[in-house]
């Protein structure tokens, strides 16, 4: 998903500082980690929202994708979640 990404210089390279996403502005909180190709970029960041956001910018296109996104709230109920053979492990023992 292509996004508006408003970035800020950090030494030689420009970094997100903020997006909007449906509507939204999500300033980045923290710049967790980031990795470089041969003609883009990822920058895997935290949002003002608590959510963790990968964002992927082409270099050739100049371009911001928005390419995963995991919120706190979701990440809670996902954890809260049993597989079958574990529900059924739990009989068993």
């Amino acid at each position: 998903m292509r996004i508006k990404v408003e970035t800020r210089q950090d030494g030689n390279v420009d970094v997100p500082w903020r997006f909007s996403l449906n509507g939204d502005h999500v300033d980045v909180f923290e710049m967790v980690d980031q990795w470089f190709g041969d003609d883009y970029r990822y920058c895997k960041v935290k949002g003002s929202d608590g959510a963790l956001y990968i964002l992927r910018y082409d270099e050739l296109r100049s371009e911001w994708c928005l390419t995963m996104f995991a919120s706190e709230r979701a990440q809670a109920v996902t954890a809260e979640w049993t597989s079958p053979m574990q529900s059924v492990k739990g009989l068993l023992q």
